[in-house]
This record gives C-alpha cells, sequence and structure tokens, in this order.
C-alpha cells in the first residue's frame, strides 16, 4: 500500500503521522510571558537532536486562527525556554496544561504543578518534572503558515531526587518511568523494557 502525501490534506497527513510514529517523548514547555508570568503548554513533536551542541527541537504549531501560540512568542521574545519531561506521576497534570484555558488564566495553577528557580535562564521549571532542560533559543524557523521549529541549546540539567547516580552520571532507570504520547488521546507507560546487543561482525 502507498499513499501519496502531496494528495492528502493536512488532517490526513497528521493522523497518520501522529498514530505511526510512536511513541513519542512529551516536552512540557515553560516559557516567561510578557507579563513575567509562566506559561506551560506540552508537545510531542519535541525530542533530543545532538548532544554536542546538546540540542531538542520543538515542532510548534499556531492557533486554529493561525495566531501563534504562547509559547512560540515567548521564545522568540525571550530566547528561553524549559523543557520539562512527563513521567507516571505527572501525567494527569500534563494533560491539564492542554486545555484551552482563558487568556490570562494559568494552566499551571489549574494543574496545581510547582515551579521553581532556574539557575541559568530567567523560565521557571515544574518542580514536579523528573527532568528538566534549561535552554537557550538557537533559531526559530517558520516552514509554513502554521509550523515553526525551534531548536535550543541545552545549558542546563534539573533532575528530580533519586534519578541520577552521581558517580557515574548514568540515569537511574530503575526510578525512571516516562510517558510517551500515541496519538490523539493515548498514550503509553514505558516501563516494559528489554535490551538487545549489538552483534559483533568480527570472527
Amino acid at each position: 500500500m502507498f499513499l501519496d502525501f502531496e494528495k492528502l490534506d493536512p488532517k490526513e497527513r497528521y493522523k497518520l503521522i501522529t498514530a505511526s510514529v510512536v511513541p513519542r517523548p512529551i516536552a512540557l514547555v515553560t516559557t516567561r510571558n510578557k507579563d513575567g508570568s509562566t506559561n506551560a503548554a506540552p508537545f510531542s513533536f519535541f525530542n533530543v537532536f545532538s548532544e554536542d551542541p546538546p540540542l531538542v527541537v520543538l515542532g510548534l504549531q499556531t492557533k486554529p486562527d493561525k495566531s501563534l501560540k504562547d509559547t512560540t512568542t515567548n521564545i522568540r521574545n525571550t530566547g528561553e525556554f524549559v523543557v520539562n519531561l512527563v513521567d507516571k506521576k505527572m501525567v494527569k497534570k500534563m494533560v491539564v496544561c492542554a486545555a484551552d484555558f482563558p487568556e490570562g488564566e494559568s494552566e499551571l495553577l489549574h494543574a496545581e504543578l510547582q515551579l521553581s528557580q532556574s539557575k541559568k535562564v530567567n523560565v521557571e521549571y515544574i518542580t514536579e518534572s523528573p527532568f528538566s532542560f534549561e535552554c537557550r533559543r538557537i533559531t526559530v524557523l517558520q516552514f509554513a503558515q502554521t509550523r515553526d521549529l525551534a531548536i535550543g541549546e541545552i545549558i542546563g540539567m534539573h533532575a528530580r531526587k533519586g534519578l541520577i547516580d552521581l558517580k557515574n552520571n548514568h540515569v537511574n532507570w530503575k526510578e525512571y518511568h516516562p510517558v510517551g504520547r500515541l496519538f490523539a488521546s493515548h498514550y503509553i507507560y514505558t516501563e516494559n523494557t528489554f535490551s538487545l546487543r549489538i552483534p559483533s561482525v568480527n570472527k
């Protein structure tokens, strides 16, 4: 079966892409609003891109009326943001932040999420998050009227107590239970893991 994406409308392409490229990590992104308050919004068009330099990428869609979302506006204006990763403990609170609250109402307040002061950027991070990456904007690229791609450099990382083995800077996977986005309202726990070794070609 072959599907010609050039003949499909954006909604059809979206459904096919998001239901096949799974699971996707979730970035609950915090940014600083013009009035100094903190905005929070989840994105699953997100991933790490490089470790040297340490880069993350965010796919930022516009609102239905084609206006920019607060996250995009704030990243463009301040050049800073924090990627807060999502695990089993906070996934239900994350979903609250995706709701379309009236302008001026805090998603974080409705979600009952706490904030802590970052070390190197002027954007607060979510205290409950297992890992939070303080990021400095590298660039924001506009690919279409409804889509921007933000690239940020990670300049600092916060970790919940017990999630990092400080002796060798390894993540303690026995204590880390990330959640992945599937499609629509479906998510997945990533607890059923297995290991595969790359075979040696040396005889």
